[in-house]
């Protein structure tokens, strides 16, 4: 086998449309575009969303809402997740947990704005929970359990 020699099979590759090369070309002339009209110009194409002249449908229906631009979302975990990944041996009760832990942990899969601790369930292990935010009912249950909760 000579690499001079190494070639496609048939038919796997295809000649490039050359346009505007000339009547014998089959693509001479107006180049496959047919005959005046909008598309036979160059650079020029109606949009997507055209509709004939008509009022558009995204332009027919009334804007509503507002999309805050500081808005921020929050991972949230509940107590008796937190528990119940203690016990499974997840979460080790000895280290703080924060966002870093419960992302390596694959807990929580994306990190979003912070961490937000909810009261769901119950915690009877002593912790030290690293958080952005938590609820009043969380904080009380931590305190109680004798862990304590800390701001990030």
């Amino acid at each position: 086998m000579k690499l001079n020699a190494l070639m496609d099979n048939f038919g796997a590759r295809k000649d490039v449309k050359r346009v505007g090369r000339g009547m014998a070309s089959g693509y001479g002339k107006t180049s496959g575009r047919g005959n005046k009209g909008q598309k036979a110009r160059s650079g020029s194409r109606k949009q997507a969303t055209f509709q004939g002249g008509q009022m558009p449908i995204l332009r027919r229906f009334p804007k509503f809402g507002f999309n805050n631009p500081f808005h921020k979302e929050y991972a949230t975990i509940n107590l008796g997740d937190i528990e119940k990944f203690i016990k499974s041996g997840k979460i080790d009760a000895k280290k703080e947990i924060n966002l870093d832990s419960l992302l390596s942990a694959k807990i929580l899969n994306r990190r979003l704005d912070g961490l937000k601790v909810l009261g769901k369930g119950e915690i009877k292990t002593a912790v030290t929970i690293v958080a952005d935010k938590w609820s009043k009912s969380a904080e009380a249950a931590i305190v109680k359990a004798g862990g304590k909760i800390q701001s990030k």
